[in-house]
């Protein structure tokens, strides 16, 4: 049988080519491996935390839908659907809460980052971890491919699922399999034109489907080092669209040449994007498709969780 993956996206903006490289290219491989069942999800209960205007969270997120099919998941080869849509989310995260406690909360890196920069923080940042789980945990997923930082999600995940099975497991009874992280260790943490990661909070991107007027703005505007024959933050950037042996060969022929180098740059990057922004722009000619591939994942998704939840309820003498 093959594993259960489940990987979740928040529909918070924009996409680049770090989140391309950082995320999305992995659960397109993941898919294309053949050893999982896949469940993508647009996490956009979790995005409630940062998006509190109607308007915006329904462009992104159909937005993310769009990003989705565009790069190559496949709804027929794996369920693509919104976490809101599936009630048994929010239901899960109540009983968890119920023997979770605060100071293990507390504990979280995410927590503390946010105490950290501000006081006042909502519930839903605190809960975090608990919805997390319930995400996870509902579909008996095995394998969640996640960044180093976010190792401890899965951890949390873990200890919850271990602390409600040794409450309401009777006779040993595994209510919930415990998952295990994939930590993508070949993930590139992708460089933005300021040389800092790249990130839409420095605003130093270059958008996954951006068109070519975008490209040369961007790329132009890469800040470089003139104290070096090789620019090395377009170099970094690339790599990630050239093999380091062809880039060897270009960037001795141009030492120095920075406007050069850059051009070069812009012509690798443009090819890369464009056939992924003309298939993302015939997409966007037909948007019921993509609600009807939504509402059709939500189906499948639905159907998986409710079904655990039958069994968590039973467990718990609720149902």
């Amino acid at each position: 049988m093959k594993k259960i993956l489940l990987s979740g996206v928040k529909p918070t903006g924009q996409a680049h080519i770090g989140n391309y490289f950082g995320a999305m290219k992995q659960m397109m491989d993941l898919q294309n491996s053949g050893n999982y069942d896949c469940l993508f999800m647009i996490a956009d209960y979790h995005a409630l935390n940062l998006i509190q205007d109607a308007k915006i969270m329904r462009e992104y997120t159909i937005n993310l839908a769009l990003d989705y099919i565009a790069i190559g998941l496949d709804p027929k080869n794996s369920i693509i659907f919104k976490q809101s849509d599936i009630s048994a989310h929010t239901e899960l995260t109540w009983i968890f809460d119920s023997i979770t406690t605060m100071p293990y909360l507390m504990r979280a890196h995410a927590f503390k980052d946010a105490e950290a920069k501000d006081k006042e923080i909502n519930v839903g940042t605190f809960n975090y971890p608990m919805l997390m789980a319930a995400d996870i945990l509902l579909y008996n997923t095995d394998i969640v491919p996640v960044g180093q930082d976010q190792k401890q999600h899965i951890e949390y995940t873990r200890d919850t699922a271990q602390k409600f099975n040794n409450i309401f497991g009777k006779d040993k009874e595994e209510i919930f399999k415990l998952p295990e992280a994939l930590i993508m260790k070949e993930v590139a943490i992708v460089p933005g034109t300021d040389g800092r990661k790249m990130s839409k909070s420095y605003g130093n991107i270059i958008p996954l489907f951006a068109s070519r007027d975008e490209i040369i703005k961007a790329v132009m505007s890469i800040i470089t080092d003139s104290s070096s024959d090789i620019p090395i933050n377009v170099y970094n950037l690339h790599k990630l669209f050239t093999s380091e042996e062809e880039l060897k060969t270009i960037y001795n022929e141009n030492k120095g040449k920075y406007k050069k180098l850059k051009e070069v740059l812009i012509e690798d990057i443009d090819d890369f994007i464009k056939p992924l922004r003309e298939k993302r722009e015939k997409l966007k000619e037909n948007i019921s498709q993509i609600n009807t591939i939504l509402e059709e994942g939500s189906i499948k998704a639905r159907t998986i969780a409710d079904k655990k939840l039958l069994t968590i309820k039973k467990s718990i003498g609720v149902n």
